[in-house]
């Protein structure tokens, strides 16, 4: 039985298709390239092709007998989304929409999907919890919303799922064999390190008047390798026959971005390139997770803090720059 990973070729597919290998699980990723590499997914057999392409899924399931589907594949920048909606809207909405359907009719049943914390907006509450108001402030967050509405209709006719509404994924393995390709990125963490490394004007850090301890907006960050995990946990949830749920996954611990740079200066001895600008419109104040429901429901827990993100994606930028 095959796991198909789409977005298999990015930053957080490629770890979990990783683990997942590790494990001796079957693997099939499908990407289109686009911004994926295809050097990160390591032994797995890649398909190049488009998640919309839903003839190219329908093959990809009978060729490789897919059970279950972790679904990456989608443009994730929230400024991009804000100035080409339209362009979102087609690749993260319609496309998972027609895969999903050719799931669907494939016999496929379970499906993880990618979602974001993005979908509660500025919470009036944190830590914030899955009951807590979807309030989506950016095209992005919003197409996370509708895929996850898409899947809870879909769980009715048996196609059930766990979204799971990660929050600020950061770090890279811990051999450094595979990491975050900054090209794209927008993520502090990649800025950071490109940053420090001269491989970029000095990082903007937006807003210092924050009703916070030092001034600046506090967010969770998540060791890609314990995101990877909370993926594989996900699918044994379902292959137990757990139905479809809405899943929190973070820390629980808010870090603010002047903490993030001090742990930067600290860890890789060299300082951080930066100024202090205003705030971004959109950016929440603080921002992080209440994760006890997905503690309770598969006894996951994040293994690496702060410290250990920094020195793994310090350790992989720095030495594939």
């Amino acid at each position: 039985m095959t796991v198909l990973v789409t977005g298999g070729a990015g930053y957080i597919g490629s770890h979990t298709v990783r683990l997942l290998r590790s494990l001796g699980r079957e693997v099939v990723v499908l990407d289109t390239l686009e911004r994926g590499r295809k050097e990160l997914v390591l032994d797995a057999p890649l398909v190049v092709g488009d998640v919309a392409d839903d003839q190219l899924v329908a093959r990809t399931v009978s060729d490789y007998e897919v059970s279950s589907c972790i679904h990456f594949a989608a443009y994730k920048a929230v400024g991009e989304s804000m100035e080409e909606p339209g362009r979102y809207f087609a690749n993260n909405v319609t496309g998972s929409q027609r895969m999903i359907e050719a799931l669907h009719r494939g016999g496929v049943s379970e499906i993880v999907f990618s979602s974001s914390c993005s979908v509660y907006g500025t919470p009036s509450h944190v830590p914030v919890r899955e009951d807590a108001p979807l309030d989506p402030e950016s095209v992005y967050a919003a197409t996370k919303r509708m895929i996850e509405d898409v899947l809870r209709w879909y769980g009715v006719s048996g196609l059930r799922s766990v979204s799971l509404r990660y929050f600020n994924a950061a770090g890279a393995s811990a051999d450094a064999a595979i990491g975050e390709d900054w090209t794209y990125s927008q993520n502090l963490v990649p800025l950071t390190m490109k940053a420090i490394l001269g491989r970029r004007p000095p990082l903007q850090v937006f807003g210092t008047d924050y009703p916070t301890p030092d001034g600046t907006a506090i967010r969770d960050y998540i060791h890609v390798e314990d995101l990877a995990d909370a993926h594989v946990r996900a699918l044994d949830y379902l292959a137990s026959g757990g139905e479809t749920i809405a899943l929190n996954v973070g820390t629980g611990v808010g870090s603010s971005v002047q903490e993030v740079i001090d742990a930067a200066e600290r860890i890789t001895g060299r300082a951080v390139p930066r100024e202090y600008v205003g705030r971004r419109a959109g950016d929440p104040v603080t921002l992080y997770s209440d994760n006890q429901l997905v503690t309770a429901t598969w006894g996951w827990q994040a293994t690496q803090g702060l410290d250990e993100i920094i020195a793994t994606a310090w350790q992989w930028h720095s030495t594939h720059p």
